[in-house]
């Protein structure tokens, strides 16, 4: 596939969530609109046209059947973190000829965003993330350069450890970009 696609990360086990005073997972939360939280996240990602590939845990039976009502492939992992999350996605996907990298309680990432992001791997950037006001947001997007150190992360660091301050492309994007809700009351707002 000559196309980047969106790797979203749905395996975590909510800790911050659930310290903050959540119930229940995080991803299930309903919005004002009474959408899950990752039924956002899925809508925008494929609004953006680019392939999607959604990562949880075997035993999160709820996720699986929101993927499946969005028909949305989704591989499972016993993760211990988001790096083993992201290596079991990008050895699932090695015909991509890039990843974005999305954690899925972040709905308020666009279609549009997503967009930006390929749209430079594609023209040759070898990495890009989104920021707003100068704070690093999602997705950050890695060029297929990326696949074997992608595919054998651990731990839970994600893929910051690859990204390298000279290669790296920031772009300026909204607030939305840097959202987050692992703290409860922000998940009843869209």
């Amino acid at each position: 596939m000559n196309t980047p696609g969106i790797i979203i990360l749905a395996a975590g086990l909510g800790t911050r969530f659930i310290r903050a005073g959540g119930l229940g997972n995080k991803l299930l939360a309903p919005q004002e609109n009474q959408q899950p939280l990752l039924a956002l996240t899925l809508q925008h990602a494929q609004a953006s046209g680019l392939p999607v590939l959604l990562v949880t845990r075997p035993e999160y039976h709820a996720i699986l059947a929101l993927a499946e009502q969005y028909q949305v492939p989704v591989i499972t992992v016993a993760s211990a973190g988001s790096g083993e999350s992201i290596a079991a996605a990008v050895r699932e996907t090695r015909t991509w000829s890039g990843w974005l990298i999305q954690p899925g309680d972040m709905a308020w990432v666009t279609a549009q965003d997503h967009q930006r992001v390929a749209s430079l791997l594609t023209a040759g950037a070898q990495q890009v993330r989104l920021c707003w006001d100068q704070l690093p947001g999602h997705p950050v997007g890695f060029a297929a350069r990326y696949g074997d150190a992608l595919s054998q992360l651990t731990g839970d660091n994600g893929a910051r450890t690859l990204l390298h301050p000279a290669i790296l492309q920031k772009i300026s994007a909204h607030a939305g970009v840097i959202r987050d809700a692992d703290i409860p009351a922000t998940t009843n707002r869209s």
